[in-house]
This record gives structure tokens, sequence and C-alpha cells, in this order.
């Protein structure tokens, strides 16, 4: 796959420089990229042609305002040629996702979607929830278009078919059933109260309602609620009744079953204002397990096939399509997308824009959601706008701040500190820019909160220097709000001059009378503090920002502890992970008597050979 460049050799630009490319392209399928003068990748694109692709853009006139302004900013072009039109397609993918170029359509999300995992390798199978790579041996059902949704299932599912959720190890350590037995959760077969055949029955019933099959499922259990009737066991025919009532909530709370789909992706886009929102509903075994929306960057203007065909290509990059995409309009490429989906899932895709019948209905309802999530979106970020401008207004900023960073920390006296830092702007908060910092200092007192916040600003701010000094790439805040008073801001303030950062504006805000909501006081360096409106929105604004920090850096120190308190001495030992760890502990019983154990003791332990038992043993009695 030959690799070309060239500005012409005659520093053209725009049009001229995109003509001067032509006599060295012919009719080959490949990528290429447009860059600007400063070298940076505007747009990747793919073809199946081209040299004719590229005429495309040489022509002066006739393109939409998105594409004249791309052409005008090219002072140089970049092709790759490829043997196929699928090669250029997967290559245009993994470019697109690794230089993220402006005028390109860009997702912005890179969640994985949880699963339902009944798990195979124990005589009674435990279900949960799962997320992330499937390494576990078990059957997976999903994808779910959230937690809240496999929670909701799960929680349905458990009161229908009295499935354990607890581990393995809990598993074997019950004497006697837990609370969830109590409350008609689980069948308690850690105790014995249920045997590994009838256990099984339930699993087997489990998997037909995941598989779609609830129908059986039903009509089985009220035939054996009818005979328990009959024979006056009627405290069975009850618990049979409260089951048949979980498994029909579980059904009624799906919305959508679609009768004559058993598995599609349902996707559906609406465009308006220049934003763009694509809504994913997930059909799985003919039940809807949620959908989820998107708002993926439009480069500035593309049109729908393009904006949904750059989101097929990312969307399915980590994630398995299912064997039916069914979308609210037509892409350009259908049949290379459907080949390179195919190619990555091992089986054949079918990608389709249905024009009547189910399917139809099922995208017309994903495009309502998609419509009515953008037009939420489009009001919510015109109130941010109308917040952010009276922050600017509040606190004399010289324009509306398009990323503000909140810094808290958290600690317990002085132990498992850590600093954490928020980010929001004119789309509200951006989770995916929040950062922790364990704090590191030996030589800071416990509790010094004015020298934990100079650690963190100091590491912050000498990373964006390093990565960034002419400040282009976008992650430079132009406000700073600290959660603190004036010894803070000072401690802020002093870490700017030091650094030579002195232009970004910090405030810090400080619990006021009472150390009540609503009296928050506001200190800026050299100016006296500042108090807001009580009913102000902008000061609702502000206490939403601290809230959300403070909860973020709480969440980082509880991490940070509970990984702290379950630490032992093995997790230093080389060669050793989680799963030898977990058989070590089982085994022995402690860390303490794994130290003790003898050569001949630790090569019991399933999975320790001689030399990782002899490795173990070399590890607690160096020097002994």
């Amino acid at each position: 796959m030959p690799e070309a460049g060239s500005d012409g050799g005659q520093g053209l630009r725009g049009h001229a420089l995109i003509q001067a490319q032509l006599r060295l392209l012919d009719a080959s399928p490949g990528v290429y990229r447009m860059l600007n003068a400063q070298h940076e990748v505007l747009y990747v694109g793919k073809a199946r042609n081209l040299k004719a692709r590229v005429a495309n853009y040489a022509r002066p006139s006739g393109h939409s305002p998105r594409i004249a302004r791309m052409i005008a900013e090219t002072a140089s072009m970049m092709f790759l040629t490829t043997r196929t039109e699928t090669e250029a397609l997967l290559l245009e993918q993994n470019l697109i996702k690794q230089l993220r170029p402006r005028y390109n359509v860009l997702l912005r999300d890179d969640k994985s979607f949880p699963n339902i995992l009944v798990s195979r390798e124990h005589p009674f199978p435990q279900i949960k929830k799962h997320r992330g790579a499937k390494k576990e041996k078990g059957d997976y059902y999903g994808p779910f278009a959230s937690a809240g949704a496999v929670n909701r299932t799960l929680n349905q599912l458990q009161k229908v078919f009295l499935l354990r959720n607890c581990s393995d190890a809990m598993f074997e350590s019950r004497t006697r059933p837990c609370l969830l037995y109590q409350i008609r959760r689980c069948s308690a077969p850690c105790v014995g109260l249920i045997g590994e055949a009838e256990y099984g029955r339930l699993v087997a019933d489990a998997k037909r309602f995941l598989e779609g099959r609830s129908t059986d499922v039903q009509a089985r259990l009220a035939s054996e609620m009818n005979a328990a009737s009959a024979a006056m066991e009627f405290e069975r025919a009850a618990a049979l009744r409260d089951r048949i009532r979980a498994l029909t909530a579980v059904q009624a709370g799906q919305g959508i079953n679609p009768r004559g789909v058993s598995e599609a992706d349902v996707i559906a886009l609406h465009m308006e204002g220049g934003q763009a929102c694509v809504q994913v509903f997930f059909i799985r075994a003919n039940q809807s397990w949620g959908n989820r929306d998107f708002y993926p960057r439009t480069g500035s203007g593309a049109e729908e096939a393009e904006v949904l065909e750059a989101f097929l290509g990312q969307f399915y990059d980590d994630r398995e399509p299912p064997r039916l995409i069914l979308l609210s309009h037509p892409i350009e490429d259908a049949d290379l997308m459907t080949g390179l989906l195919s190619a990555r899932a091992g089986r054949r895709v079918e990608i389709a824009v249905p024009r009547r019948g189910e399917k139809a209905e099922l995208v017309e309802n994903a495009a309502r959601n998609a419509r009515e999530a953008l037009a939420r979106r489009m009001s919510e970020g015109a109130a941010q706008s109308r917040l952010l401008e009276a922050l600017a207004e509040a606190f004399d900023l010289e324009a509306p701040p398009r990323r503000i960073e909140v810094y808290d920390n958290s600690h317990i006296q002085g132990t498992d500190a850590v600093g954490g830092m928020i980010v929001a702007g004119p789309e509200g908060f951006e989770k995916g820019q929040y950062r922790k910092f364990n704090i590191r200092g030996t030589d800071l007192t416990p509790g010094d909160d004015f020298g934990m916040m100079k650690e963190v600003l100091t590491r912050r701010f000498e990373r964006l220097l390093k990565e960034d000094p002419d400040r282009e790439g976008g992650g430079w805040p132009d406000l700073l709000l600290i959660d603190g008073g004036a010894g803070q801001v000072a401690a802020v303030a002093g870490v700017m001059e030091r650094l030579g950062v002195s232009d970004i504006p910090v405030i810090g805000v400080a619990k006021g009378v009472d150390r009540d909501h609503g009296k928050e006081e506001f200190h800026r360096p050299g100016r006296r503090p500042l108090a807001l409106p009580r009913n102000a929105p902008v000061l609702y604004f502000i206490q939403r920002l601290r809230d959300e920090a403070h909860r973020w850096a709480i969440g980082a120190h509880r991490a940070r502890r509970a990984k702290a308190v379950g630490a032992t001495p093995l997790d230093e030992v080389p060669g050793i992970g989680a799963a030898r760890k977990r058989a070590l502990l089982a085994h022995f019983g402690s860390a303490k008597a794994v130290a003790r154990a003898g050569i001949e003791d630790l090569k019991a332990v399933e999975g320790i050979s001689a030399a990782t038992a002899q490795r173990i043993h070399d590890f607690f009695h160096a020097g002994g």
C-alpha cells in the first residue's frame, strides 16, 4: 500500500493545490488526507477511485459551505492506495479514530455496553452483570443500553428464577441463607435448600427467557401454580404467582417487543441547527433491551448519509454488530459497510432502510426519540450558554468560559489523599475529561489541604506546558474554580505565577456563614470576597459544579482506600496475578499463612507450579 504526499511543489493551496495532485493519482481505491499549512489533518476520506474522488474537490464551485472552507484551508494532501475498497474503508475508520480531524464526523463516546452473564464453571451457575471483554466462560446476553437497564432486568429475573448473584467465594463460605433468600430473590443453593437438578431447571428457564422464549416459561409457571393450588399447597402457589407477576413486570418494562424482529440495532438520525442526535435501540430475542442517544460531532455540517456512515464505522469498531441494522437514512457505501461489518462479526450482517411494516415503525419510534432528545439537548445548551454568560458577568471575565476546571481534594486525616478535577463547558459536564491525582508528596503534613492543592495544580499545568505550550489543543482551561477560601486561592495563584501562567482567572468557592448552601463567598487573587444573590441562577450553577467536583474527589478517594485495604503482600510477588492470588488465599486463608508455607505446601495449590512455588517461597524468605 504505497503512500504519497505533496503540496504540489509550487506552494499552492485550495483548488489549485488539489488540481496539481491529480497527475499523481490513478483509479485505485484508497484513502486521502487533506492538511492545512500547519500540517494538521483537516479531513480523512476513502475512495473507490482516488482520482475521480479528488477531482471533485478540484472544481472551483458547487460545494457546500463546509467543503468549501475545507478546500480553502488545504495546503497539502497525502494518499495511500489499498488493494480493495473494503480495505480503504477500514483504513479510513482507523485514521479518523487516531487523528480525529476537524472536518470529519466524530463519535464522542467510547463506553462499552453491559451484558447479562450466566456462568458455566460452577454446579450452581451465577447470574450477574458483565461489562468488558468476554473472557469468563458462560452465556452472554446483550448488549443492554445501560447499567440501569441491566440492573432492572436482573432485579426482576431474581424474583422470577431465584438464581444466585453472589460470588463463588461467598457461595462457598455461607453456612446459612442470606437476606436474598428471606425476601424470595434466591433459592439458597449455597446451603442445600435446592438440589443441583432443580436449580439447573431454573437456569434453563432463565436462559429461555433471555433468548426470547418467555411465553414457554410463563405457561409452565402457570401450570405449576394451578397444580399447587389444586393440591392445596397454597404457599407454593402464592410463590409461583409472585414469580409470574415479576415476569410480567419484566415484559411490560421493555416497552417494545417486536414479533417479526428477533435481533437488530435500530439506528435513527435527526439533524437540526448543525447538531446531530443518533438514537440506537437494541433488539435482542424479540425484546427491547434499552436505547441510548449519541451526539456525534458533525464536522461543521456533514449530510445525513455521511454522518450515519461514519457513526456505523466508529460505533462498531470494538462492538459486535447484530445480524440486522435498521437505519433511518440510506448511506453512500452500504455494500462496503455491510462487507466490513460482516467481516468483523464473522457472519452475514444486513443493513436496511425499511419503508413499511413493523421495521419501519421501529425506525420511526427511534427517529422520534432522536428528535426529542436533540430538542432537549439544544434547550439545555441554550440555558447553559446563558449561565456561562452570567458567570462571566458576575466575575468580570473577558468572555463566557469555554472550559471550566473545578478542583477538590478528599482524604481522611491525610491518608489515601486524592485530588479531583472535573471539566464543564457549553455542553455541560465533560466527564471524559475528568482526572484524579493520587497525592504523592512525602513532605506534606497529613491534612495539608494547601499543599495537596499546590501539588495537583503543579502537576496539571506542568503537563499542559509540556504537551501543549502554544495552547492550540483545546485542553487549556479559561477558568479555575477551587473548593476553598482565600488561603486555597493564594496557594493556587502562587503555583500559577511560578509556572508563568498568570492569565487564567482563579475563583475560590468558600462556604459562608454556618457553612450553608446559598451563603457561599467567592475569593479571587488580590480582590475583596464576593457574594452572589441567594436565588441567582449562576449561584446554583456554581454550586452544581462544586458538588460534582466533591462527588468525583470522594469517589476517587474511596476507590484508592478500598484498593489499599484489599492490598496484600502477594501483590508484590512477581508472576502472581489475580487468579493465582485468589487460589492461594482460598487455600491458605491469609497472606500471612502463604508467607509461612513451605514449597511442597505451595505446590499443592491449583495453578501453582514448582517454579512458581519456589518464586513465592524465595520472595518471603529472601535473606532469611
